[in-house]
């Protein structure tokens, strides 16, 4: 129910406001009615005030839930993660790549929802053990239309990763395979995100009609400029990015090339999320929490698209309004079911404010914040 008669003995939220209904939107105040968010004043209900700046909950454009530093956890393990998410203020999470069943989260209804990408799929030996499908080119179809099938409307591919016979970056797949993938995928309605480190391969990538790129730290001045007229989406996930240099030391007596390479993705990081920002592309934050990073870091990363040279009003919409759009979900609208935070002040003046919400509201209900405490 949204707006209009509350009933006897309905009880409502009133968000006194200011709400961010859009970067530069803003209404004065809005109500919770049966877990459904309304402009309308309700009637007929018990209203409890609930003060402060209200912005749709946070997006995590990619963590892994169900994903822990030695593989698959258990419910128990997944249920902290995706908790640990909610309590930071992400109420919406796009699961870039899980082979753990997180089917059950979306019956809970003090959980995030979740947008699936299916497993992994890797080239063989290509990719963290145990985490992806490893096969090999010929198979690539097949797997791609399972797992389009298995997810919410997103594949990921691994497009590059380690070649030991090499000793650096290189990529996966031959450039015909990778376009009868995306196709594949296209033709089931889902949409294609690739995991890329290097910059070997970002134009076979982007030939072939990929959706979406994930870390992206190798893409250079030609294939920002290509991404962004073609409209596909980065995840720079620079809270992951800050492990490369642990990664390059980690490696370094065995592939002293690959270290180097790591090194300098990593030197150059914010400048390619800014060069991203400044070309218009579809920028949005995530964590790559699960494998190696805890949940509930979201928070970190919009500080890091701030680091990099995004506006703090970029930053928040990469992480909001827009991300909600981009994933086909509603922010603060009409009817939408109320996943929301409460701040004490603005964010778009400063992004503290998210660190300490004053209530985390999920499907209506305050589940998290210092209104519980």
């Amino acid at each position: 129910m949204a707006g209009g008669s509350g009933g006897a003995g309905a009880q409502a939220l009133h968000l006194s406001g200011p709400v961010l209904t859009g970067p530069d939107e803003v209404r004065g105040e809005a109500w919770v009615l049966g877990g459904r968010l309304t402009f309308t004043r309700p009637t007929g209900a018990t209203t409890t005030e609930l003060p402060g700046w209200v912005l749709p909950g946070l997006v995590d454009a990619h963590c892994h839930v169900g994903v822990g530093p030695t593989g698959w956890v258990d419910e128990a393990t997944a249920e902290a993660q995706a908790l640990a998410d909610r309590d930071a203020g992400a109420l919406l999470l796009r699961d870039a790549g899980s082979a753990s069943g997180t089917r059950w989260v979306d019956e809970r209804e003090d959980l995030p929802r979740i947008v699936r990408a299916g497993r992994h799929i890797a080239r063989t030996k290509r990719y963290l053990r145990g985490l992806a499908h490893e096969i090999e080119p010929e198979d690539l179809v097949e797997f791609v239309r399972t797992e389009a099938r298995r997810g919410d409307g997103w594949v990921k591919l691994v497009g590059d990763w380690i070649d030991r016979s090499r000793g650096d970056l290189a990529p996966c797949w031959p450039a015909d395979v990778l376009r009868a993938g995306v196709e594949a995928a296209h033709a089931l309605g889902a949409r294609v995100t690739v995991h890329q480190f290097g910059e070997e391969g970002v134009p076979e990538l982007l030939a072939a009609g990929v959706d979406g790129i994930e870390h992206g730290t190798g893409l250079t001045a030609a294939t920002v400029a290509a991404v962004a007229e073609r409209g596909v989406a980065v995840v720079p996930t620079l809270v992951n990015i800050a492990t490369f240099p642990g990664i390059a030391e980690r490696g370094e007596a065995k592939f002293p090339a690959y270290a180097a390479h790591m090194r300098a993705l990593h030197e150059r990081r914010y400048a390619t999320v800014a060069a991203l920002h400044e070309a218009g592309a579809q920028v949005f934050a995530g964590t790559d929490a699960g494998s190696v990073l805890p949940h509930g870091l979201v928070v970190d990363e919009l500080h890091e698209l701030v680091a990099a040279g995004l506006p703090v009003l970029a930053a928040l919409d990469a992480a909001t309004w827009s991300a909600r759009r981009w994933l086909g979900r509603p922010a603060l609208a009409e009817g939408a079911s109320a996943d929301l935070l409460v701040l004490d002040g603005d964010p778009r003046a400063g992004l503290g404010v998210l660190r300490r919400p004053r209530a985390v509201v999920l499907r209506g209900r305050v589940v998290a914040g210092a209104a519980l405490r």
